[in-house]
């Protein structure tokens, strides 16, 4: 029985041995499990981290663009209120040139009608270079009809004939279109 017993406390010590080293390898599976977890953590939490990063640096760089073109925009508008004239003025300093040269012969004794005959060549080429540059009057004929779009009354008179109310009796200040756009209204006296 002796011998009976040896092999039961072999049996059970090899058993209790086994369960320890199962318990070990288990310990050391779920430690293994554990810190797999902690790396799994950390890389999420780092994965995170550099996706935020990654964010704010196309954030600033998105930014710094847009700075960057709003800057330049207003530069560029800047430039283009300076110049924008630039092109009509150059047109008209010949028109300047052709009035300081009229000037000049007024004061030598010249005849009435060559002095009109350049001030009128002088009017037409000035009338030429606004036309070409976009610029034509506004219709407003004595007897024409009055448009609030293009006419503005400065004062009503009674009509001098029953025709002429409500109508245009006098044109005081001619108006002008830049294209389809009034720069300036022509002034009239309406008919009452």
């Amino acid at each position: 029985m002796a011998k009976g017993k040896n092999k039961a406390d072999n049996k059970s010590q090899e058993a209790e041995i086994n369960e320890e080293v199962l318990d070990q390898v288990e310990g050391t599976e779920s430690q293994e499990e554990e810190k797999e977890e902690q790396k799994e953590e950390l890389s999420v939490e780092d994965k995170l981290q550099a996706e935020l990063k990654e964010s704010q640096d196309k954030y600033l760089r998105l930014y710094s663009e847009f700075e960057n073109f709003r800057r330049r925009t207003s530069k560029e508008k800047l430039d283009l209120i300076t110049t924008a004239n630039e092109s009509l003025l150059q047109a008209l300093l010949p028109v300047v040139d052709d009035f300081e040269r009229a000037g000049k012969s007024m004061t030598e004794e010249a005849d009435l009608k060559s002095v009109k005959e350049g001030v009128d060549l002088v009017f037409a080429k000035l009338t030429s270079i606004l036309e070409s540059k976009g610029v034509k009057a506004v219709e407003a004929e004595i007897g024409g009809e009055f448009d609030l779009e293009k006419h503005e009354a400065i004062t009503q008179i009674p009509a001098p004939e029953e025709k002429l109310k409500g109508k245009i009796v006098d044109v005081v200040e001619k108006g002008y279109l830049l294209g389809d756009k009034v720069i300036r209204f022509a002034k009239v006296v309406t008919g009452a």
